[in-house]
């Protein structure tokens, strides 16, 4: 007897590291796959320069999945991330030209604050005149483009400071990328607001909007405060961005697109309702790793938009067969069952 209760706590101990993994847990067992192949395809990828080189390039999309989720996870969508980036990166360029001793920390909260109110103009449109989030960024992600294509002639001039440009390529001590540490703040900050009251309250709203109204959520406002925050995600994106790529007309080009599919990959359901900041952060790198690997092995950077579409229709589908089979079973009740075992 004592051999079969010595025996019982290994499952239970799986169990509840698959509870504690949630619905990310395939995204994780898909960056380690990746980051294996990686390891067999180039056996120099994980020296220091080239692997610190790798985590600075997908830092920008690792920070975009988490300001996404917070947007996708209650239930709307954001296509302006992209437009916000490239913007960001312009506006920097153009304050540089007209301010050249401009402090690199006052043009990044200027960022900052431009991305959130590009948030919070799609978070009102979205919530007050109920305008779907898709049409209203979509919608905000053309004037954007349009506005830096009017201003800029397609080519825009000027450059960024070495100092602003820190953030992107520079290094702390000596050999830590400055992305690094942004990304881990960023990770941690995300996760921490998860588990506050505001990140039940977005799940809430997402899961059932009614049911959240009912229940004293402030739906509008927790709405509003997503978008904001996922515009001040795509503001600091455009920092790294600039520092690491420099100016471009460009520079947030496909970056919308690229963050929902690492979203979706990293388990979160379109919707709302259900998913992990830590696994939308962790599809964005595998996404990056698989990038990577594809590149590496020879396959065309074109087929890159092909692997998103694939990515995005299969986690999706799966996504939404098992969410339905859950549902099912929640609302199944022994109430249901007539006296002869047969459902009503």
């Amino acid at each position: 007897m004592s051999t079969a209760a010595t025996a019982r706590p290994a499952p239970g101990t799986g169990r509840r590291l698959l509870t504690a993994l949630g619905t990310a847990t395939p995204v994780y067992v898909l960056l380690a796959t990746v980051l294996i192949a990686l390891a067999v395809t180039d056996p120099g990828f994980y020296e220091a320069d080239r692997f610190l080189a790798f985590v600075k390039r997908a830092a920008p999309l690792v920070i975009l999945a988490a300001g996404q989720y917070l947007v996708i996870v209650c239930g709307e969508f954001d296509l302006s991330v992209g437009a916000i980036v490239t913007a960001g990166v312009v506006v920097a360029a153009q304050l540089y030209a007209s301010f050249p001793a401009l402090h690199w920390l006052v043009a990044t909260l200027v960022l900052l604050a431009a991305g959130g109110v590009a948030g919070l103009v799609s978070g009102l449109v979205t919530t007050r005149l109920r305008v779907p989030s898709f049409i209203t960024t979509l919608g905000m992600m053309l004037i954007l483009e349009g506005a830096v294509f009017f201003w800029t002639g397609g080519s825009p001039q000027g450059a960024l400071p070495a100092a602003f440009r820190a953030l992107g390529r520079g290094t702390a001590f000596g050999w830590l990328p400055w992305a690094v540490p942004v990304c881990l703040a960023v990770g941690v900050g995300a996760y921490l607001l998860m588990r506050a009251d505001f990140g039940r309250t977005l799940l809430a709203t997402g899961d059932s909007e009614r049911a959240a109204h009912l229940s004293g959520v402030r739906v509008t406002r927790v709405r509003v405060t997503a978008f904001v925050l996922s515009g001040v995600a795509a503001g600091l994106a455009a920092v790294l961005v600039g520092g690491f790529s420099g100016v471009s007309a460009q520079a947030g080009q496909g970056y919308e697109f690229e963050a929902i599919t690492a979203v979706v990959l990293g388990g979160v359901l379109l919707g709302g309702g259900r998913g992990s900041v830590v696994g939308a952060m962790a599809g964005a790198f595998s996404l990056q790793a698989l990038f990577t690997l594809l590149n590496l092995r020879g396959v065309s950077g074109a087929l890159e938009s092909t692997v998103q579409g694939v990515i995005v229709i299969a986690a999706v589908g799966l996504g939404a067969a098992d969410y339905s089979r859950l549902r099912r079973r929640r609302t199944r009740s022994p109430d249901t069952r007539s006296p002869e075992g047969t459902t009503r």
